[in-house]
C-alpha cells in the first residue's frame, strides 16, 4: 500500500511543486510507483508533468464522485498524475455537506494498492483542499525557503496538522521540513536555517538533512515540461533530489 505525502506550506513561492514533481521522479528513477495528484487550481503541477488538464478527467471530477481517480490518472514520461482543474478554486462554496474533508481519502482508496508513493501537492493557504490532503495522507512535507515569512509560517502550519489529527487523521505526522533555494554561502540565510531548527526543535518536528540548492535549471525543466533527471542529470539539484528521495525513502521505513 502507498505511502502518502502532503507537500504543504501555507506560504506561496517556497518550491511546493518543485518538491513534488522532483521527489516524484526521482522515486521513479529508483523504481517505485509514483503518482502525483495535484489539488492545486492553478496547475503548476499539472504543466510541469505534461499532464492536459482541459480534455481528460481531473481531480475535481474526482471529488465530486463524477468518476473514479483509477480512470483520471495519466500517464506522462515524468510521473503518473491526476491533474487540477480551475474549477477546484470554488470548493469551498461548492461541497458544504458534512465530511467533506474525506473526500479525497474516499477517492484515494482505490488506487493506494497500486503504488509505493502519492505526493500530493496543495495550493497556498490552509483551505479545505489542503485540510483534505493532511486527511488521506500519512506524512506531511513542509518545504520552505530561507527568509523570515517562510520562519513565521511554520507554528501556523504545525497548529494546523495538530487539529487535523485530532479532528480527522491521528496518525499524521510532520515528516520534517525541507529547505529549498538553500545557499549556505550566504549567512542570512544561515542565520534563518539556524532559527527555523530552533523553532522546529521546540516543536518536535526535524528539518530535512537534505536542502535543496538554487538552480536555474529547476525552473528550465519545468518550463519546458522535462524530467529534471533527463534535463540536467549531473547538475547540483538533481543530486539533491535524488539525496533527499534517499534520506526520505530511509525515514519513512518504506524501503
Amino acid at each position: 500500500m502507498a505511502k502518502v505525502y502532503t507537500i504543504t506550506n501555507q506560504k506561496g513561492g517556497v518550491g511546493k511543486t518543485t518538491t513534488t514533481i522532483n521527489l516524484a521522479s526521482a522515486l521513479r528513477l529508483k523504481g517505485y510507483r509514483v503518482l502525483a495528484i495535484d489539488m492545486d487550481p492553478q496547475g503548476n503541477l499539472s504543466f510541469s508533468a505534461g499532464a492536459d488538464s482541459s480534455l481528460s478527467a481531473t481531480i475535481y471530477e474526482v471529488l465530486k464522485g463524477e468518476i473514479k481517480m483509477q480512470y483520471a490518472i495519466q500517464r506522462t514520461p515524468i510521473t503518473d498524475i491526476v491533474s487540477t482543474s480551475v474549477l477546484l478554486s470554488g470548493i469551498e462554496l461548492e461541497f458544504t455537506e458534512s465530511g467533506r474533508e474525506f473526500l479525497l481519502r474516499q477517492a484515494m482508496s482505490i488506487v493506494k494498492d497500486f503504488y509505493d508513493y502519492i505526493l500530493i501537492d496543495t495550493p497556498p493557504g490552509l483551505g479545505i483542499l489542503t485540510i483534505n490532503a493532511m486527511s488521506a495522507s500519512d506524512g506531511v512535507i513542509i518545504p520552505m525557503t530561507a527568509d523570515i515569512f517562510s520562519l513565521q509560517g511554520i507554528t501556523q502550519l504545525h497548529d494546523t496538522v495538530s487539529q487535523v489529527k485530532k479532528f480527522s487523521n491521528p496518525l499524521l505526522k510532520i515528516e520534517g521540513v525541507l529547505l529549498n533555494k538553500y545557499d549556505s554561502r550566504i549567512y542570512f540565510s544561515k542565520e534563518v536555517k539556524g532559527a527555523a531548527e530552533l523553532i522546529l526543535q521546540e516543536l518536535d518536528v526535524r528539518m530535512f538533512k537534505t536542502s535543496i540548492r538554487p538552480s536555474i535549471v529547476i525552473a528550465e525543466a519545468q518550463s519546458n515540461q522535462a524530467d529534471l533527471f533527463v534535463y540536467a542529470k549531473k547538475s547540483g539539484a538533481a543530486l539533491d533530489f535524488e539525496e533527499f528521495a534517499n534520506e526520505l525513502i530511509l525515514g519513512g521505513m518504506h524501503v
